[in-house]
């Protein structure tokens, strides 16, 4: 098993600009799109508490770029945990262009840190990271064993 979860992507036209590379927002939405994912197929329990109180507030990303990328090119958005404190959660993503010798070509690199709150919106206070959550993620903990 990885020590990342991941999300594969083909890159479409309606993602790049007048030059013809990427436009630097859509690696956030990627990095946003993979996230959900995880949710979904590792921590479906955690969708449940979002409709209820929980909410994961993105405090802050970021995303480092090394080479340009254009439609059609496939790409691997891979996740890590960084960081777990009691409240919040450290993403690292590393973005990697699959080519069709099957070498991987890292592109980009971002972050994104998460806070996990609870309560209605005028009165949301930090809470701690749900133990399902925790649990999911230590496969993809920073050092975790493959």
């Amino acid at each position: 098993m990885a020590d990342f979860f991941e999300y594969q992507h083909t890159v479409g036209f309606e993602e790049t600009n007048l030059v013809g590379n990427v436009y630097y927002v859509n690696y956030l939405r990627w990095q946003g799109r993979c996230r959900e994912l995880f949710l979904k197929e590792r921590a479906p329990e955690i969708l449940a508490e979002l409709q209820d109180d929980l909410k994961l507030f993105t405090l802050s990303v970021g995303c480092e770029f090394f080479a340009e990328i254009t439609a059609f090119d496939e790409l691997s958005i891979r996740m890590r945990l960084v960081e777990l404190t009691q409240t919040q959660l450290e993403f690292g993503f590393d973005y990697v262009v699959v080519d069709q010798s099957g070498a991987d070509r890292l592109v980009a690199r971002g972050s994104q840190r998460v806070a996990c709150m609870r309560g209605p919106n005028a009165r949301t206070v930090p809470t701690r990271v749900p133990d399902s959550l925790v649990k999911a993620l230590q496969p993809y903990a920073a050092g975790a064993p493959a």
